[in-house]
């Protein structure tokens, strides 16, 4: 099975940086996409970003030019460098990956166990 390992959330004020990162392990051969969602309280899941393994990518409008992700295939990791956040930011950030195995066909969604983002005004 796969497992996403997040990291970098936390507290920071309006106008501040954070990088999250994501880590899959498991038997992967090859990961489709990979990037993040959020959730803010009583707000459905929402695409922040995603980025694909031929290198295309797509940004919810409310980030861009704010939020860029990358990947490092080699390592199954994905970043998301978060700059001048605004406390609309402020969510449960969920790493997110379609898997493909030598062992199985087809695409496997996995979710990560999410990492809190505060912005404070």
């Amino acid at each position: 099975q796969v497992q996403l390992v997040e990291s970098g959330g936390g507290l920071v004020q309006a106008g501040g940086s954070l990088r999250l990162s994501c880590a899959a392990s498991g038997s992967i051969f090859s990961i489709n996409f990979m990037g993040w969602y959020r959730q803010a309280p009583g707000k459905q899941r929402e695409l922040v970003a995603i980025l694909g393994s031929s290198g295309s990518t797509k940004h919810a409008d409310s980030v861009k030019g704010r939020f860029t992700i990358s990947r490092d295939n080699a390592k199954n990791t994905v970043d998301l460098q978060m700059n001048s956040l605004k406390p609309e930011d402020t969510a449960v950030y969920y790493c997110y990956a379609t898997v493909v195995f030598t062992t199985h066909s087809g695409e496997y969604q996995y979710w990560g166990q999410g990492t809190q983002v505060t912005v404070s005004s």
